[in-house]
């Protein structure tokens, strides 16, 4: 029996999910305190030449005012990635995962309030619920205050929302395409990433020179599948199928990460714990499913930035 057409479409855009969950241990893997910075440098310095190989036609399109909305974008981008990465490594992947899964709130949430446009009550039942999950969460069950990691995710969390919302509403890139568009932000990241490396630890270079096989073999995957893959496989998908249907199925990156966080990484979930974690994954799905309901026909689909660390 041939698998349908529409499954062929949804394998690859799932794998992004999967991969995107496991990137929250291979952060960990790579990474400490210390070495962020330098570990943004060398990841995406490794994605950029590849990647503008694919966009030197589309770079060569591009006029000053899209260059420059890139960039702008590629600020915000970078700080997404900032406090996404430095969360990480203070926080467990299982929470930070979940954490960072807010976003599919925050951003109806926002646009609601841009567009003064109201919500459905669903919608704000399952923001609240959400919001109930990462209290429980990161409470571990008692009245404990967050961790500066969960608070850095949530960070970023706030900031991919203000990054998403200022993708769609940017003039001078609305036409700009999505391929070209990906590398000006990530090469305006990767620029400001180096200029503050000397100052944020060691050198890259001098990160790269103390790994061994393992942490090459996750910087690797955090630069080639994480960044590069995820890129190209949402830029085919929202062409071969709705971008609605691409967003649920990246919707469950936070189930992974908690798959890859419990299973590998060791992190332990008590009941309490566990009940707000599940009840993160219900309420974001909920609110997700909620919000694409009632959304207006969709417009063209924006460049698809990777989104996680």
């Amino acid at each position: 029996m041939r698998p349908s057409p529409a499954l062929l479409r949804d394998v690859p855009v799932l794998l992004v999910a999967v991969v995107w969950g496991s990137s929250f241990l291979a952060v960990q893997q790579v990474a400490g305190p210390g070495t962020v910075v330098a570990m943004l440098v060398l990841r995406f310095g490794l994605v950029l030449p590849l990647l503008g190989v694919l966009a030197r036609r589309a770079l060569r399109g591009m006029g000053r005012a899209e260059w420059l909305g890139g960039a702008v974008l590629g600020l915000v981008l970078g700080g997404v990635f900032l406090l996404e990465t430095y969360g990480a490594v203070h926080t467990s992947a299982t929470n930070a995962g979940l954490i960072i899964s807010l976003t599919m709130v925050f951003t109806p949430l926002a646009e609601s309030a841009l567009t003064r446009t109201p919500l459905p009550r669903a919608f704000l039942a399952a923001a609240g619920l959400a919001v109930l999950g990462v209290a429980l969460l990161t409470g571990g069950g008692g009245l404990k205050a967050p961790t500066s990691g969960d608070l850095l995710v949530l960070g970023a969390a706030v900031v991919r929302t203000a990054h998403v919302l200022a993708m769609s509403r940017v003039r001078a890139i609305r036409n700009t395409d999505n391929l070209g568009l990906t590398w000006v932000q990530l090469a305006t990241a990767t620029l400001v990433f180096a200029l503050a490396a000397p100052f944020a630890g060691p050198l890259p270079w001098t990160v790269a020179a103390s790994y061994g096989p393992t942490e090459w073999a996750w910087l690797l995957h955090l630069a080639l599948l994480c960044t590069l893959f995820a890129f190209l496989v949402q830029m085919w998908a929202v062409r071969a199928t709705s971008p609605s249907r691409v967003s649920l199925l990246l919707g469950t990156e936070p189930l992974w990460a908690a798959v890859f966080g419990i299973a590998l990484a060791g992190n332990h979930l008590g009941p309490v714990a566990l009940a707000g974690g599940a009840l993160v994954l219900v309420a974001t799905e909920w609110g997700r499913r909620t919000a694409v309901g009632a959304a207006r026909p969709e417009p063209r689909p924006v460049e698809p930035a990777p989104a996680s660390v």
